[in-house]
């Protein structure tokens, strides 16, 4: 589904957009405006019309200005989402790392949130059925159990790819929106005053008069709490599609809400509407049935979104080393799409505790939000930089646009903070993630800083003298090296150091293999460089963030090219097996750090890097993350000194007799 071909604006394009970037955004009217009319605590005009009022200038603030219009602009080679824009401007300042880990860790963190408010708010419309009504009491048994069951299931064929059902998000979601508008547009000719709810005065007089006035921002930012993950799945279908279906997904959404808010205005028989959700009121009876079941749909979708989401963005933290090296899976040839057991399962629990222990959506509706406008600050902080830096806008350009997006998400933000004590549940798992981010980023940055490089040209002469020596047992015909040296003619002292000092190493060809990490999500290229004739040669692989490194494919890509051009003949170097012509061996040696006991460092450094190697023993291991097979590989371990122990008094006594 990731093809040029749906990136371009078409028919098909627009159709696969909707069943891939909207399903969060498409389906918070299931409990936005339920959700306001329970905080506002009544049902008079004065509520309603503002509650829409600051429904729609919100998804015409957030959405569509800051999402659609400016955001979607800042897209590496086609891609989105908050490491990719991190990619584009982090050479403009080293402390642009800090906002992308925690617009990261808080967007996975209500990652565990969004499916089971969407799911349970769907299957809830169930006990508006008549003859259900008893068995579907909100938080029940029953509707859990379904909830848990549809969850499940969810994560369960994660590891067979979406590209089987993936044909079908498109036209299920037209279908709903086109149900969303139709809904509300029965209930608009029913009562087309509601019509002047669009008007911006009526939202500001309920925020500024209404008792709980401001206060109602949190239960208005639930109308675009997917607008963040709508920029994330950029690379899915192309910025061209996004906005012009955006135009059709708007008009469907803010239809729904004047309907629902028309519905409530025009109701003589209720006292309050506690418990009522509007959105299922306005279906005709004999529709309610199917209408649920498309809801149930859309919020499937909605959820297979955000976790495709979630799987890409830890991917893209594992290659820009911000996570740690993570089993990562290819269910379908479909380019991007990817599979992390180890994240897929953690949201999967996630999800199951979430809906066991609020086990409402009105429970839940209270404690969503907080995390996701910490994240839209933090996209904001990073987008100040992009306009100004990497577009050029003029300051004030850019210093207005900046000030009309944080005055209206850090308004979301602190009417959001309430929350914060009812979402205490998610803290552990928040904290772990962007703890986890920033302990990898930080321990990385001290640990290069004692990566100490030589000279490779001295050494030359050293490699073709223990290549030629007979009294060395050989090693490898081929040995391959990982080297961090982004210069070719250097090399870390390290290498050098396990080819000729801890056990010589005698080989008849050193091979040298650079990994780049572009800023390019999909690059895949290589060079080749011969620094001593059929001696030692350097590969250097450039590699996209969003490509899994698999060196051992990329290497025999790269060595089967090179017999093909004639540049190098892998005939075994044996005599015996020469004459068969069987091919040579090749054998790969990683160097992989310990912290060592001989270290005194600071209590900050001392923590991080503690907590580093303490994470680092729960991931995977170098050999597996770069897709190395065991067979050809060797570990070898070395002590990571950062200070060492000095000033040690040590007496010497005298024996005497």
């Amino acid at each position: 589904m990731n093809t040029p071909h749906f990136k371009k604006l078409s028919a098909a394009g627009l159709l696969i957009t909707l069943g891939i970037i909207f399903g969060d955004i498409g389906t918070s009217p299931l409990y936005t405006f339920q959700t306001l009319l329970k905080e506002g605590g009544r049902s008079d005009s004065f509520l309603v019309l503002g509650a829409i009022s600051c429904v729609f200038w919100t998804l015409t603030l957030q959405t569509t200005f800051k999402y659609i219009i400016i955001t979607l602009q800042a897209d590496n080679r086609g891609e989105g989402g908050i490491f990719s824009l991190y990619a584009l401007i982090r050479r403009y300042g080293k402390a642009l790392a800090i906002p992308a880990i925690i617009g990261a860790g808080t967007l996975l963190a209500d990652g565990i949130i969004t499916p089971p408010i969407s799911v349970t708010s769907a299957i809830e419309g169930l006990g508006l059925v008549p003859a259900l009504k008893q068995s579907f009491v909100p938080g029940n048994h029953l509707i859990l159990g379904i909830v848990i069951g549809i969850l499940v299931l969810l994560f369960f064929f994660q590891q067979f790819g979406t590209n089987v059902v993936g044909s079908a998000f498109g036209p299920i979601m037209l279908i709903w929106f086109l149900m969303l508008g139709t809904l509300g547009t029965i209930q608009v000719a029913h009562y087309p005053e509601i019509i002047k709810a669009l008007n911006p005065a009526y939202g500001w007089h309920l925020l500024t008069e209404h008792p709980r006035g401001f206060w109602l921002l949190g239960a208005v930012f639930l109308c675009t709490t997917g607008a963040e993950a709508l920029y994330s799945d950029l690379g899915h279908c192309g910025r061209k599609n996004i906005q012009a279906s955006w135009i059709f997904v708007k008009t469907c959404l803010v239809l729904n809400y004047l309907g629902q808010g028309a519905w409530v205005l025009t109701q003589t028989k209720y006292h309050n509407f506690e418990g009522v959700n509007p959105f299922f009121e306005i279906v005709p009876h004999q529709f309610l049935l199917p209408a649920i079941g498309i809801a149930t749909m859309a919020t499937i979708i909605a959820s297979q979104a955000l976790i495709s989401g979630s799987f890409t963005l830890i991917s893209e933290a594992v290659s820009m080393n911000f996570w740690p090296r993570i089993t990562v899976k290819y269910p379908s040839n479909i380019r991007g799409q990817i599979y992390i057991p180890s994240i897929n399962w953690l949201l999967c629990f996630g999800c199951i505790a979430v809906t066991l222990y609020f086990r409402t959506s009105e429970s839940m509706t209270a404690a969503y939000g907080f995390s996701i406008t910490v994240a839209m600050l933090m996209t904001t902080f990073l987008m100040y930089y992009f306009m100004r830096y990497k577009k050029h806008w003029p300051v004030w350009l850019v210093v207005l646009i900046i000030c009309v997006f944080v005055s209206v998400e850090f308004s979301f933000f602190v009417a959001n903070a309430v929350k914060l004590l009812k979402r205490l549940f998610f803290l552990v798992f928040e904290v772990g993630l962007i703890f986890t981010m920033y302990i990898w980023y930080r321990a990385r940055k001290i640990n290069n800083r004692f990566l100490h490089f030589v000279d490779l040209k001295d050494y030359i002469p050293m490699l073709h003298a223990m290549s030629n020596d007979q009294g060395i047992p050989k090693f490898a015909t081929h040995l391959i090296y990982l080297t961090k040296a982004n210069n070719s003619k250097q090399i870390e002292q390290k290498v050098i150091y396990s080819i000729l000092s801890r056990k010589p190493k005698r080989a008849d060809v050193y091979w040298f293999v650079h990994l780049e990490r572009t800023d390019e999500p999909y690059t895949m290229e290589y060079t080749v460089e011969e620094l001593e004739n059929d001696k030692v040669i350097r590969l250097e692989f450039r590699i996209g963030f969003r490509i899994q490194p698999r060196v051992n494919v990329l290497f025999r890509k790269a060595v089967e090219e090179m017999i093909a051009r004639g540049e190098l003949d892998i005939t075994s170097r044996y005599e015996s097996l020469g004459s068969y012509n069987l091919p040579a061996d090749f054998q790969f040696v990683l160097i992989e750090k310990f912290l060592s006991y001989n270290n005194t460092f600071s209590l900050t450094e001392g923590f991080i890097l503690n907590s580093y190697f303490a994470i680092k023993h729960l991931a995977q291991g170098d050999a597996k993350a770069f897709g190395l097979d065991t067979s050809e590989t060797r570990v070898e371990m070395i002590p990571l000194v950062v200070n060492p122990l000095s000033n040690i008094k040590l007496k010497r006594v005298e024996v005497t007799h």
